[in-house]
């Protein structure tokens, strides 16, 4: 009785206990996520591309050049007040600047792009002296000696300095000019010496150099003591070494920001919450644990991201919302290899442990592939694919921690009890029939599943169709190309929101006659006529976002997003989406390789293959736009599609092993393995499937526009890789492993040989 009472108070504590977790985690989650910084398409804001150059335009630009440029840009961002800004160096020659929140993106611009480039010339307009020769933050406001004000700089490079000077006062016109921002093609002394010193010249001092000076010197003129502090600021915190050429940029209206932002959590809320109820609906109690796993799960990701200063954006989320999806796949392995264990008649306790084992090969395998992608688009993707990248990395350690061991130690607590040792309707949502009916038919300690498909018969007719339809999109494809968004095919996006309806002609002819823009497409989006998406060919500059941005409010009260991108960042797209997509390839394969035979890596390629030629020929087929986020969702569903052939194939290897220990001896043995091991993982795969789809359809249906083509992408990949693994995938290794039939199996260097294994000691009461 004493046994019996303390299970039950071990229950309740239990019970109580995880009550107490969830509504910790529940209070603290929202606090924690308005804590998270942002990214401008989620509160508005501005960011823009620069491509550094050197002043004299010959030299290459150097990291400690793109360094200099980077602290400079940096003190300007301090004179806006954004509490949280973001700069990026791109490689050397190239920084990004991401202003979230910012109230006033015009400001910025001007601000940033101001060059503030202080240059020495001579009269003849010929580059002396760049900023290099002056301390960093060496102007200063002083006097001279009648007490106006002027501009004192401290010279770094003093033998620099002297040389140049000497070099000035042995010419005939013994004159230095010192310029602020030269413009090559407008400026020349020639027609600014009149104005020099004024302040609505560049032209900022001339001094006649009679000797050469190794000491610091003034900049004199007919300035106000405002003017002069206002040039101070500005040579100190733009003294340097590169000239800036804006190549991209994005301008976001804050309630367009605000608003998407919305949409999205409400469609991830959404998502998470079917999610849950799948789980639970499935497997009862487990998926009572699964979801209390989820919300522990999401509440780390926050938390790690927050801690490591992560900016959190639309694709972010994205990554969040797919991320739980995919998580619980770990989830799904573990619970159906633990209900196939008592479905084969093994007691509960012996069951949890045989199929945590069983399914943790398969989990760190799917984890793994995903982790190489994850790393890949962050070495390679620009600034919102980052963010996705950043939060899937975070997803895939979480996952590991959360998913599949305090899953696993909340699920043992509960099986301790020993309350649920004989109801595993509640605790997976196992029928006790379906267990008796297995123990009667089970075959070769296989278990018997109750998925009647034959899926080896129509392999041949799978490949055919699979093949014709392949090759129909393929040819629609070289044809009709791509609809390719403005991050491939360069010129400007603009995303227009109104409370009003938007007519779709109108605000063509507006653009193209009133505005001069070449509009190449034009739709409405989001399912409504307030919100229209135009592409235009032209490449705008600050001016004319600036003016457009205004005329669209003035004629439409229409919010605005609008994303600029150059040539320059167009080509550099290309190639890091097509070295993404390769390398992400090889990684995987690599990896399948390491871990399998050749045939099955073979397969899995093939798959792969399949996979991405199909998401490409849809895209094109629908002309669904094609941008830098599509390659995230391409990338993303590669690692999806081969964890889930990788399940596959390590059901076969295990079940070769088990019904023929790996010598099957003709082929219709070889069928039985790949039928029975498909049979066994279907309705994982549709439940993974399902819990995956979920959130995503729910994105695409409710989230924001800026993820649409993400989430079309996903649809169409997720789909297409669980048809893969099994249909695909399975049926070319079948092809491939029948010639090996009654050959000798080939040995890996690293596997273990057979007689070099040790025996286990039987003890009974111990492991027997």
């Amino acid at each position: 009785m004493a046994r019996k009472r303390n299970k039950k108070i071990n229950l309740g504590l239990l019970i109580t206990s995880l009550v107490i977790l969830v509504a910790v985690v529940i209070a603290a989650l929202f606090p924690l996520f308005k804590s998270i910084n942002f990214g401008l398409d989620l509160q508005g804001g501005f960011e823009v591309l620069y491509e550094l150059e050197s002043l004299d335009g010959k030299t290459k630009v150097t990291s400690d050049m793109a360094q200099a440029t980077y602290k400079t840009l940096s003190r300007r961002v301090d004179v806006l007040g954004v509490s949280e800004p973001e700069i990026i160096i791109e490689g050397n020659d190239k920084i990004r600047v991401k202003l979230a929140g910012i109230k006033n993106p015009d400001d910025a611009r001007k601000t940033l792009g101001t060059a503030a480039s202080l240059t020495f010339r001579d009269t003849s307009d010929n580059l002396l002296m760049t900023s290099d020769v002056l301390k960093s933050g060496g102007a200063k406001v002083g006097r001279n000696e009648s007490g106006l004000p002027v501009v004192s700089l401290s010279i770094n490079d003093k033998d620099e300095f002297y040389e140049q000077t000497l070099k000035v006062s042995q010419k005939e016109d013994n004159r230095i000019v010192i310029w602020l921002d030269y413009d090559e093609e407008t400026d020349s002394f020639a027609n600014e010496q009149n104005n020099c010193g004024k302040g609505d010249s560049n032209c900022l001092s001339v001094a006649t150099v009679n000797q050469g000076f190794a000491s610091d010197v003034i900049i004199e003129g007919n300035f106000t003591t405002e003017e002069v502090t206002n040039l101070v600021e500005l040579i100190n915190s733009g003294s340097m070494p590169t000239k800036l050429t804006e190549i991209s940029s994005r301008t976001v209206d804050a309630s367009f920001g605000e608003d998407s932002l919305n949409k999205t959590l409400i469609a991830g809320v959404i998502g998470v919450a079917l999610i849950m109820l799948t789980l639970i609906l499935i497997y009862r109690l487990s998926g009572v644990i699964a979801s209390v796993s989820i919300l522990i799960y999401t509440f780390l990701v926050f938390l790690t991201f927050y801690l490591v200063g992560g900016v959190l954006t639309l694709p972010g989320i994205a990554a969040l919302v797919l991320g739980i999806g995919m998580a619980v796949d770990a989830c799904v392995i573990s619970f159906e290899r633990i209900k196939e264990e008592l479905i084969m008649g093994r007691s509960l306790n012996e069951a949890f442990k045989a199929g945590n084992k069983n399914s943790f090969s398969s989990i760190l395998d799917a984890n793994v592939t995903t982790l190489i992608v994850a790393i890949i688009l962050f070495i390679f993707g620009e600034s919102s694919v980052k963010g996705f990248a950043t939060m899937l990395i975070i997803n895939i350690f979480v996952t590991m921690f959360t998913m599949v061991y305090i899953t696993r130690f909340i699920l043992s607590l509960l099986i301790r009890t020993g309350k649920f040792d004989k109801k595993f309707k509640l605790l997976f949502g196992i029928r006790e029939d379906r267990i008796k009916n297995n123990i009667e038919k089970k075959k070769d300690n296989v278990m018997v599943t109750n998925v009647k498909i034959d899926f080896v018969k129509n392999r041949k007719k799978f490949f055919v169709v699979t093949a014709s339809v392949l090759i129909v999109g393929v040819i629609f494809t070289l044809f009709m190309g791509f609809n390719l968004g403005v991050d491939y095919k360069g010129g400007s996006s603009i995303t227009i929101s109104s409370e009003n309806n938007l007519k779709i002609n109108d605000v063509k002819d507006y653009l193209s006659e009133e505005m001069k823009y070449e509009v190449s497409d034009i739709n409405h989006i989001n399912n409504t006529e307030k919100d229209v998406y135009v592409k235009i060919n032209q490449v705008l500059d600050k001016e004319e976002i600036e003016e457009l941005t205004n005329n669209l409010n003035d004629k439409y009260q229409a919010k605005t997003d609008i994303g600029v991108v150059s040539n320059v960042v167009k080509q550099q797209l290309v190639k890091n989406a097509i070295i993404s997509v390769v390398l992400a390839s090889i990684g995987i394969i690599v990896y399948m390789t390491f871990r399998f035979t050749f045939n099955y890596a073979f397969s899995g390629i093939v798959a792969l293959i399949h996979d991405i030629l199909f998401i490409i020929c849809i895209f094109s087929i629908f002309r669904i736009e094609v941008s830098t986020i599509f390659i995230a969702a391409l990338l993303s569903i590669l690692g999806y599609s081969i964890n889930d052939t990788i399940v596959c194939f390590d059901r076969i290897r295990e079940n070769l092993k088990l019904m023929y220990n790996d010598k099957v001896k003709n082929k219709d043995e070889l069928i039985n393995v790949v039928n029975t091991s498909l049979r066994q993982v279907f309705v994982r795969s549709l439940i993974t499937s399902l819990t995956t789809l979920t959130p995503v359809i729910v994105l695409l249906i409710m989230g924001s526009h800026n993820i649409y083509t993400f989430n079309i992408a996903m649809l169409i990949g997720l789909v297409v890789g669980c048809y893969s693994s099994i249909f695909i995938a399975a049926q070319i290794w079948l092809e491939l492993e029948k010639r090996n039939i009654g050959k000798p199996k080939k040995k890996r260097f690293w596997d273990i040989d057979d007689k070099d294994e040790l025996d286990e000691k039987v003890i009974k009461g111990l492991n027997r």
